[in-house]
């Protein structure tokens, strides 16, 4: 291999090496992110939950959303349709993987 070829080599190596690093900093989020993340996939989850007339048992969801109204004091009774549950579905996998409580 030529020196021009190794200078070349090893210079695509670095940018490819650099590009490589910048996209995984990108890609993680910090704690405040992830916090915050967590809070807009709850806030929707349970929205979701309300508005099918959800009674919550946490005091986290009866300060946050009330219990005005609420008729199902059971989660399994609230009846949701494919499409809610699909996306509560979806939502719980997202918290799961980013860890939220």
């Amino acid at each position: 291999m030529s020196e021009m070829s190794t200078v070349w080599s090893n210079t695509m190596r670095a940018i490819i090496g650099a590009t490589f690093f910048a996209v995984a900093l990108t890609a993680m989020a910090s704690p405040a992110d992830a916090q915050g993340t967590c809070q807009r996939l709850w806030v929707e989850r349970n929205s979701i939950y309300k508005a099918a007339g959800y009674c919550f048992n946490t005091p986290r969801g009866v300060r946050y959303f009330g219990n005005a109204g609420c008729s199902y004091d059971n989660v399994r009774d609230v009846p949701l349709s494919d499409s809610d549950r699909s996306r509560i579905a979806q939502i719980v996998a997202q918290e799961r993987s980013i860890g939220c409580n």
